[in-house]
């Protein structure tokens, strides 16, 4: 399974962005998708996620603001991030979780917004 992330860029406070996930190869049940940011000097958390039954759920600190979407025709993720802050800044990594154990990370792309 293969997982690329796109869509990162530098913006000014305030402003928006889309990042889309790519996922290909041997995908057969995917159980949920997921966005996770990484600061850097801080851990890998959760920012927003998409079971397969369209179940989401978001960190406290993007609810109202950002908004995780799927093509289950494609295996595309999406996140649409708006009303963006500097606090926002961080590397962003989809992840794809396949018959409940296997787990599949992009490499990342990177999110930067200035004040």
């Amino acid at each position: 399974v293969h997982v690329v992330e796109s869509g990162g860029g530098l913006v000014q406070a305030g402003g928006s962005l889309r990042l889309s996930c790519a996922a290909s190869g041997s995908i057969f049940s995917i159980d949920a998708m997921g966005w996770y940011r990484q600061a850097p000097g801080k851990q890998r958390d959760l920012v927003a996620r998409i079971t397969s039954g369209g179940t989401t759920n978001y960190a406290d600190a993007v609810k109202g603001r950002f908004t995780i979407s799927r093509d289950f025709a494609d295996n595309t993720l999406y996140l649409q991030m708006n009303n963006l802050k500097p606090e926002d800044t961080a590397v962003y990594y989809c992840k794809l979780t396949q018959a409940i154990i296997y787990d599949y990370w992009g490499q990342g792309t990177q999110v930067t917004v200035s004040s």
